[in-house]
């Protein structure tokens, strides 16, 4: 299916219910609400069909490549963090939000199970159903070769949480509010139906940044709510397990972003807002919905505070390549061939996703010195 511009993209399904949503709304949408119906309509949006969407190249019909389908040794890695996460927390299980194509899943049992740490469930959160049977089939030969564990699926978090939870570029799509200065007056940017063809609609808004932005010059951001209300849920169910005497968990994040005064910069003036498509990025969602991933730049300020208010601990927060540096990526990288280490080196390198890409941890209970930011940790810049 190709969706395109006009009266053609009124005959497609997914434009038809957006159209239809804005119609329901009086005429404009948030664009939180068009970035979820876009991603995330069921049998439509972009992550709920069942295109190839992770991959190296534009000709296996992917749009784009993750730290685990670049080098199985950033899960092995990861592992390390892991294993130490479930000592620290007395527990043996895992919940992955987001699992994408499985890979991480892959790697981080067998890597735990190299290094010899009990698991009991591995809980994968997937609302997509197409990721899910293709995370099943992927994962089916570990279920068989590993009785003792159990892989399962659920489509929401459950109110009661222990354990470690990871998640690779999960906050990225999770859908954010736009706000626009136009003219030195703050507008909430959303969406609007206009002859056949989506387009943006400003609308004035008490809403702001939660960092000041200097000057008066036009610009254009994003707000995480759905992000933050992410991490507040999660604490309050590590809470709600050790209110009831069960032991406490954590929670491991990997995403690409900034702290607040980073995020909030006056030079980044037309925000993080980025469309894949094909491996080529673009800065316009309204077109071909449904066909491209949607993603925002990650405020790890906003997360650590949203934390932080729900109860939780910082454990620390450092570039990626950093933290896999800290987790013996290197050493990993001796043990493998040439064509392996120049691959998993882009995990590392500046230019690449080493410094690009941040992990940022939290636990419900007393903090404790955690493996992935012995060294490097940038706690102190959110």
């Amino acid at each position: 299916m190709s969706l395109a511009h006009g009266a053609a993209a009124a005959e497609t399904a997914l434009p038809r219910q957006i159209a239809d949503a804005i119609a329901a709304a009086g005429g404009w949408l948030p664009f939180d609400q068009f970035m979820q119906l876009a991603l995330y309509a069921p049998g439509l949006g972009y992550y709920a069909h069942g295109s190839p969407k992770f991959g190296a190249l534009p000709a296996s019909g992917s749009d784009f490549i993750t730290a685990p389908e670049l080098s199985p040794l950033f899960g092995r890695a990861l592992a390390a963090q892991v294993a130490q996460s479930l000592r620290a927390t007395g527990t043996h299980e895992v919940w992955e939000f987001g699992a994408g194509s499985g890979a991480l899943a892959e790697q981080l049992i067998t890597g735990l199970q190299a290094l010899g740490q009990p698991l009991a469930r591995y809980t994968i959160v997937e609302l997509s159903a197409s990721l899910r049977a293709r995370q099943q089939e992927r994962l089916a030969p570990l279920m068989q070769a590993q009785p003792g564990l159990s892989i399962t699926w659920a489509d929401s978090l459950p109110d009661s949480l222990r354990g470690v939870v990871v998640g690779n570029e999960v906050l990225d799509a999770m859908p954010v509010q736009l706000l626009a200065r136009v003219g030195g007056q703050w507008h909430e940017r959303g969406v609007a139906w206009h002859e056949d063809t989506l387009v943006w609609a400003d609308r004035p808004t008490t809403l702001r940044p939660p960092f000041e932005v200097e000057g008066e010059h036009d610009y254009v951001t994003e707000i995480h709510p759905q992000g933050e209300a992410f991490i507040a849920t999660l604490a309050e169910a590590f809470a709600r397990n050790v209110a009831q005497g069960g032991p406490g968990g954590c929670a491991l994040l990997l995403d690409y972003g900034f702290p607040e005064a980073e995020y909030y910069h006056p030079e980044r003036q037309t925000g993080t807002l980025a469309c894949h498509q094909l491996h080529l990025m673009d800065d316009n969602p309204l077109i071909a919905v449904g066909e491209k991933d949607i993603t925002a730049h990650v405020n790890f300020t906003g997360m650590a505070v949203a934390a932080q208010e729900a109860g939780m601990e910082l454990l620390g927060y450092t570039s990626q390549g950093r933290f896999l540096l800290n987790c013996g990526l290197t050493e990993r990288m001796a043990q493998v061939g040439l064509p392996q280490r120049i691959m998993a080196q882009r995990l590392l390198l500046e230019h690449e996703m080493g410094e690009l890409f941040k992990v940022i941890g939290w636990c419900a209970g007393p903090p404790w010195p955690a493996l992935g930011f012995a060294v490097g940790d940038r706690s102190h810049r959110l």
